[in-house]
């Protein structure tokens, strides 16, 4: 079974970067399409960013286009989101997930639905505070 382990977070000024990890085992990451969602105190769990399985499609919640940008490696079993020009509203505890497994034809990336992915990680905590 697919399972995640998350990393990266920590406390960042305004502005500032870091890259987000997620460390898959269990499975052959290939099958799956990854998402990256927040999760804030008060608010519903929101998709951030998608990739899909081959890396091909990506997709971005409007906030976040243009400042992050998501990858995967098969071969490591990883799947990172850089995040670039961070700002007290990119604040939240992420975490990455997966649905699959998919053979055949991939799809484009869309707004993710997170009653549909599994494999929760842990996550990992990201604080932009000056």
């Amino acid at each position: 079974q697919l399972q995640f382990v998350e990393s990266g977070g920590g406390l960042f000024q305004p502005g500032g970067s870091t890259r987000l990890s997620c460390l898959g085992s269990g499975s052959d990451l290939e099958y799956y399409d990854v998402c990256w969602f927040r999760q804030t105190p008060g608010k519903a769990r929101e998709g951030v960013s998608c990739i899909s399985r081959s890396g091909k499609s990506t997709w971005y919640t409007g906030s976040t286009r243009g400042r992050f940008a998501i990858s995967r490696d098969n071969f490591k079993s990883t799947v990172f989101l850089q995040m670039n020009s961070l700002n007290p509203e990119d604040t939240g505890l992420y975490y990455c997930a997966a649905d699959g497994p998919f053979s055949g034809a991939e799809y484009p990336m869309s707004p993710p639905d997170p009653y549909k992915y599994a494999s929760w990680g842990q996550g990992t905590q990201v604080t932009v505070s000056s």
